[in-house]
């Protein structure tokens, strides 16, 4: 059987997949630290609703969250298309968890650096820029590269709401070979590849971090 027949099918679904992965991270990360945040710094009311949102987004099961957004929205006037339902989902479930990442890794400063802060005059909008968050952010990258590999593992989910990802197209190509051996041994080193990919992109980030270019050190103006 000639393969090479399908390779455009798969690259297709493929590049489906990467882009519904990264979309869903970068928001999904916007979300952790909006939530994350809150978590710690935004009082009994802000941080009460932060915390039912990592709740749900922790406690309930993705594929029923892509099926309730998919078919349930409508049902109250809210509709989107498969791809943008896809990214919301996944960005919701990023941030669930991502959010108790930075919750954990801003608790961890240690109270001495805040009192310091606060001897310095520095308000809580300083002291969360310029003494917790660059040490928050160095601790957590790990967790958030683990929780980014995870999201490209979940998107093939996507496919149950008919959007052509990468498992969308192996699906079909078996379907039309019915050969699940191979098709699925090679979309298996599609996904392999895809996660190497982004595994060296997060450690080239983690980097650049570490070395302190993304936010000013404490102490640093």
């Amino acid at each position: 059987m000639d393969w090479t027949a399908y390779l455009p099918m798969l690259w297709k679904g493929a590049t489906v997949t990467m882009t519904i992965t990264l979309a869903a991270i970068a928001v999904g990360a916007a979300l952790a630290f909006f939530f994350g945040i809150l978590r710690v710094e935004g009082g009994a009311i802000l941080s009460g609703i932060a915390l039912c949102y990592t709740e749900v987004f922790r406690g309930t099961s993705l594929f029923v969250q892509l099926f309730w957004f998919y078919y349930a929205l409508p049902l109250v006037g809210l509709s989107f298309e498969p791809v943008t339902t896809g990214i919301l989902v996944l960005a919701a479930h990023v941030g669930g968890y991502g959010a108790e990442i930075v919750r954990g890794a801003l608790s961890s400063v240690s109270p001495q650096q805040l009192e310091a802060a606060r001897a310095l005059n520095f308000n809580r909008f300083q002291t969360l820029y310029r003494i917790s968050l660059p040490q928050a952010i160095v601790e957590m990258m790990p967790a958030f590269g683990n929780l980014a590999i995870e999201t490209l593992k979940l998107s093939s989910l996507v496919s149950l709401i008919s959007i052509a990802d990468l498992t969308f197209a192996a699906q079909s190509i078996r379907n039309l070979t019915l050969d699940s051996t191979s098709i699925y041994s090679i979309t298996l080193v599609c996904y392999f590849a895809m996660s190497l990919i982004l595994m060296i992109a997060i450690k080239g980030i983690e980097r650049f971090v570490r070395r302190g270019d993304v936010m000013p050190r404490p102490g640093q103006s």
